[in-house]
């Protein structure tokens, strides 16, 4: 059975950092990342990492957010920087494996002006 745990939402001031973390178990991922879906919009990617360490990052994010994998593990860790009330949103731990798309229960993140 496949499950992902998330963690380390929360409220921080503009220009502040928060790290996002999952932890994933049940079998081994393609690929990993986080997406955020803010009120009122649709779901988007955040930041994703291949099973061999190639990224890929949304133009909003990009040299603010970092996304790291520990294969071994099984996590992805989403570490972000110079935060924008822009931000503020559900973020969802995403995991795919070479068969199907599986996703976390979300964790709030907001940022406040």
């Amino acid at each position: 059975q496949v499950q992902l745990v998330e963690s380390g939402g929360g409220l921080v001031q503009a220009g502040g950092s928060l790290t996002l973390s999952c932890v994933a178990s049940g079998t081994i991922f393609r690929t990993m990342g986080w997406y955020r879906q803010a009120p009122g919009k649709q779901r988007e990617l955040v930041a994703t990492v291949t099973i061999g360490g190639s990224r890929a990052y949304a133009d909003s994010v990009k040299g603010r957010f970092t996304i790291s994998r520990d294969n071994a593990e099984n996590t992805v860790t989403l570490q972000m920087d110079s935060l924008e009330p822009e931000d503020t949103a559900v973020y969802y731990c995403n995991a795919n494996s070479w068969i199907n798309s599986y996703w976390g229960q979300g964790t709030q993140v907001t940022v406040s002006s």
